[in-house]
């Protein structure tokens, strides 16, 4: 990422900012002139004339972009409004607030004024200086970064060229100089990896198939020397995978599993294994979907996506860590040769599942993924897929839908999307729910029918996990949206990436 950041002072020094940006709470608003200065006294003062007549109050996201006129060294102040206490998310919201506010100036260098109270509420709230470096990074960079439309005249990507963050009238340490500087660059790594997935999500069914989507991956562990698997549709029928192989069956483009290994401590056998859904583009099957909206299943492979930003991002830090990140990819077509309700398919484990809606697939691929990746010697699973419409109706666009059959690492799971922003809720697995895919014509059934259809969804991928311990995250309503909101553009979010990566990396 070619984004200079600093912290202290900016690397072209004398040079003007194209802008400034500078978070304010509602006290500052309302304290009175022997206040210490917000940015300069004029400036100041037309702030707070805006905030007596009720167009800025300081509201969390809020924005007011103020020309200085030569009256400080900087074509404009950005100001935001910033919940003080609202710890590393309402940081991320009010940098991803400040970073559009840049878009509209399209302002390239910036310096970022941190104020005596923001650092001592950070302190406050724990987050230390490269939580708070992180935070404000990744607000700047995954706000900036959106869907790139094919034209046949390109436009180039916004970005910024230079950020500086000046602390005001506070001291700087060597020790936060660093800190400051871990973060940063912690920062830009995990922007980076949910930059690829969304880049790798956006992109139209015609050109991602599950062979390119193998492609990217194999480019991508070249690049950081990690050990890849590619199982193409022979070496998969070897292997009994029959569940890839029914939902890819029905496509010209044949399914694949890529298996992608990272070893990082060879003293132990315990290893995570990660699984994302890649379905390259779901039609439905012979269960054909509404034609309204079936442009948006592109992102049927947003668990495929989070799993291999995250990796590129475990890949370049490189933890003492065991990973096995598994990726089952199938386009789901209608066909002569697609599955049909009622067909019966045997899976890696040796199950048999009785497919009533081919629509369905998602969790028929991920349960060879789990096979796939316990066989590799994965010992605690996550996986992470679009799988139901359900969770939508339950969470809406504000969460990721959980269901698990171990609390434990559930619990790590959560303090991991706690620290990323990106919001978890668990659902509940009674025992009763499983009654729902009970079938008369195999081991289970792919659907449990409309009620907690998220519920009985994960549910059948938790039958493969063979007892380990196990998390499956459904992204369903989480991983594309209909408009932007706070870091996270219209279309392609890339959520679950940092999760991941805070999940692997940096365990509580």
């Amino acid at each position: 990422m070619s984004v200079q950041f600093t912290y202290g002072v900016r690397g072209t020094e004398q040079a003007a900012n194209d802008a400034v940006i500078r978070f304010v709470s509602k006290k500052e608003l309302i304290q009175g002139g022997t206040a210490v200065p917000i940015v300069q006294p004029q400036i100041d003062e037309a702030l707070r004339g805006l905030n007596a007549k009720g167009l800025f109050k300081a509201e969390p996201e809020q924005t007011e972009i103020i020309a200085t006129l030569g009256l400080y060294p900087a074509a404009y102040i950005v100001f935001v409004g910033l919940e003080q206490d609202g710890g590393a998310t309402s940081l991320r919201l009010a940098a991803a607030a400040a970073a559009k506010a840049l878009k509209k100036l399209r302002a390239e260098t910036v310096q970022v004024l941190l104020s005596e109270s923001l650092l001592s509420c950070t302190a406050n709230a724990k987050l230390g200086a490269d939580r708070t470096a992180q935070a404000l990074t990744e607000g700047l960079l995954l706000a900036l970064h959106a869907r790139e439309p094919l034209k046949r005249e390109q436009n180039e990507r916004f970005s910024l060229k230079e950020v500086a963050f000046v602390p005001q009238g506070t001291a700087i340490t060597e020790g936060d100089a660093e800190l400051w500087k871990q973060g940063i660059a912690k920062g830009k790594l995990f922007a980076e990896g949910v930059h690829l997935a969304r880049d790798l999500t956006n992109l139209p069914g015609n050109d991602l198939t599950p062979e390119r989507l193998a492609y990217h991956a194999e480019e991508m562990a070249r690049e950081l020397d990690l050990e890849i698997e590619v199982i193409d549709e022979w070496s998969a029928a070897e292997q009994r995978m029959g569940g890839l192989l029914g939902v890819g069956q029905g496509s010209i483009n044949p399914p694949r599993m890529i298996v992608i290994h990272y070893k990082g401590d060879p003293s132990t056998e315990e290893a995570w294994g990660l699984i994302g859904k890649g379905i390259t583009f779901d039609t439905g099957g012979i269960s054909l979907k509404r034609a309204e909206g079936m442009q948006e299943m592109i992102s049927d492979m947003g668990g495929a996506a989070a799993v291999l930003g995250a990796m590129r991002v475990i890949g370049e830090l490189k933890p003492a860590i065991n990973v096995i990140a598994v990726i089952p990819t199938a386009e789901n077509m209608p066909s002569d040769r697609a599955i049909k309700p009622g067909d019966v398919l045997r899976m890696m484990s040796g199950h048999t599942v009785e497919v009533v809606n081919t629509d369905a697939e998602g969790r028929l691929v991920l349960a060879d993924g789990l096979t796939t990746a316990i066989t590799r010697g994965a010992t605690r699973l996550v996986d992470v897929a679009t799988l139901t419409g359900a969770v939508s109706v339950a969470l809406g666009s504000q969460a990721t839908g959980a269901v698990t059959n171990n609390d434990q690492l559930f619990k790590q799971v959560q303090s991991a999307s706690e620290r990323s922003g990106e919001r978890i809720w668990q659902l509940p697995s009674y025992p009763e729910y499983k009654k729902q895919i009970r079938s008369d014509a195999a081991d289970l059934k792919n659907s449990g029918g409309r009620e907690a259809g998220t519920i009985t969804g994960g549910l059948f991928i938790g039958h493969f996990a063979e007892g380990l311990p196990w998390v499956h995250l459904d992204i369903g309503g989480t991983a594309w949206l209909e408009s932007s909101r706070g870091w996270e553009p219209k279309g392609a979010t890339g959520v679950m990436v940092r999760t991941l990566i805070e999940l692997i990396i940096d365990q509580e």
